[in-house]
């Protein structure tokens, strides 16, 4: 192992290595700001020209890409409401509030540190354990990843504000019913009243940016006073310091932590990638919270901001496991870089940093220096970026909806999805006028799909029965775990009032 990562390390500082490294974190970054392209795009598109590349300077450049979209795409989150990428919705739930409250600086430095510590983590992570972790994705079946999804509906508390919880779960039905659209694995037709274009189902980026994006330029249009108050609010004076505090700092540590091992085993497993991560993290640091920081939730808590943007970047660097040890991409990016790697002539898989090490550790080392990179690359250029907020709404506004519609249209080219994208978002502002949240429903559309698929499995190993759910001492486990965490609320409960009921008979005795 020693001899593998020395190898890997003489084969990531070489000039052409290291310039590779800047080159796909830069061009990620700028990507992964830009509504609707996304890294998978970019990868593809940069295949052809590393052909004449060595198989790691091919895989260090598109590494970067990948990395550097997850990273980039935090900033037109936080600053406009839309997602550059999936894996950063989340990142929006408190990042635009807080820069709408004039702290974009904070928002986005926030974001890099916490990319920045949560990639790093996780490269440490794949460094130390990446051929071990081989046979932890391994041993999760379908039954298993059904227990997950279903730990993972149990995030919809996070996005549920108080006396809302019963709201929160009718969201989350109607984002799974609308992840069912579409052809299921036996290929039938469901919900699609005979439309080609709905056979495939609707698209997250269409939903995240049609309740997101499109859905905050048109209330800009409807509400024009209450947004342009909020606007001079936000565009006042320097648009907010980027400096962040001994006690700020101490706040986040924890959450970084937590949310950098909770991403990098999420990322692990195939197929899971850093959307749930960062779903999944959010709905942690909310039940971690006290009560006191709960209600900052959703309006500009940093520990919000911090806990999915860690996340993510580390379930980026964690997705490289399976794909590198067991040749299984974790999702549609990895999927593209598993051919660009067998278009290279190198088999991935459990022997490749065997027959590969430099490839394989050079790879893992090269994210190290990316992040690092990243983070200088980016933290100059905040105040910079921030001030896209003092845009006049008259062009802000346009230009929100010009990304958005463009980059929906990029992904399917096809004109359906723009007339889709617009009817879902007239739903969204019916939905926001009367406060409904909406980001259960794209976490029950998340999950919806994944959910169901893994159910059909396991059901057609177990014959139909559902014993798999106890007879898995995995499965049961996790079950086990969400059964908890929905209970307990109720189990404080009741205990809170039979405490109180004691203090009073104790008060009467007295």
């Amino acid at each position: 192992m020693l001899d593998g990562i020395l190898t890997g390390l003489t084969t990531a500082v070489t000039p052409i290595n290291l310039l590779m490294v800047f080159v796909g974190c830069f061009a990620g970054t700028f990507i992964g700001m830009l509504p609707g392209l996304g890294p998978i795009s970019a990868i593809a598109l940069m295949i052809p020209i590393t052909y004449g590349f060595d198989p790691s300077t091919g895989m260090i450049l598109m590494a970067g890409v990948y990395y550097g979209a997850i990273f980039g795409g935090s900033t037109s989150s936080i600053l406009i409401n839309a997602p550059g990428v999936a894996g950063t919705v989340a990142t929006a739930f408190d990042g635009y509030p807080l820069a709408k409250q004039g702290h974009a600086g904070k928002a986005l430095a926030i974001a890099a540190y916490s990319s920045f510590s949560g990639g790093t983590i996780a490269a440490i992570f794949l460094l130390i354990a990446a051929p071990a972790l081989a046979s932890v994705a391994l041993s999760f079946q379908s039954a298993d990843y059904f227990a997950l999804m279903v730990l993972g509906l149990t995030a919809v508390s996070a996005f549920a504000g108080k006396g809302k919880f019963l709201i929160a779960i009718l969201m989350t039905m109607l984002g799974l019913m609308l992840s069912t659209i579409g052809q299921d694995q036996s290929g039938i037709q469901r919900f699609t009243f005979g439309a080609i274009d709905l056979i495939d189902g609707l698209s997250f980026l269409l939903l995240a940016m049609a309740t997101f994006a499109l859905s905050e330029a048109l209330m800009v249009v409807l509400k024009p006073e209450k947004v342009s108050k909020e606007a001079e609010q936000a565009t006042k004076g320097d648009l907010g310091s980027m400096k962040i505090t001994k006690e700020e700092v101490k706040d986040l540590a924890p959450v970084v932590a937590r949310s950098s091992v909770l991403g990098f085993f999420i990322g692990v497993l195939p197929g899971a990638g850093a959307t749930i991560a960062s779903f999944l993290a959010y709905g942690m640091e909310r039940n971690f919270a006290s009560a006191k920081e709960k209600l900052k939730f959703g309006k500009g808590s940093l520990r919000g901001l911090s806990a999915p943007e860690t996340a993510n970047n580390a379930a980026s660097s964690g997705s490289f496991v399976p794909l590198l040890t067991l040749g299984i991409p974790g999702s549609g990016t990895t999927a593209v870089m598993l051919g660009a790697l067998i278009s290279y002539g190198v088999q991935p898989g459990p022997r490749l940093f065997v027959e590969n090490p430099a490839v394989f550790w050079s790879v893992i080392i090269s994210m190290y220096i990316g992040n690092i990179i990243l983070l200088v690359l980016n933290l100059p250029l905040i105040p910079y970026i921030a001030r896209l907020l003092s845009l006049p709404k008259q062009i802000l506004t346009p230009l929100i909806l010009f990304f958005s519609l463009i980059g929906v249209y990029l992904v399917s080219a096809n004109t359906i999805d723009i007339q889709i994208m617009v009817l879902v978002a007239i739903i969204a502002i019916f939905l926001r006028l009367l406060d409904f949240p909406l980001a259960p429903m794209l976490l029950g559309f998340i999950l919806g799909g994944l959910m169901e698929d893994n159910l059909r499995r396991a059901l057609d190993i177990y014959d139909g029965e559902i014993s798999f759910m106890w007879e898995r001492p995995l499965t049961a486990s996790i079950l086990a775990i969400t059964a908890v965490i929905l209970l307990a609320p109720a189990i404080k409960g009741l205990i809170d009032i039979r405490r109180n009921k004691a203090l009073k008979v104790n008060d009467g005795e007295g």
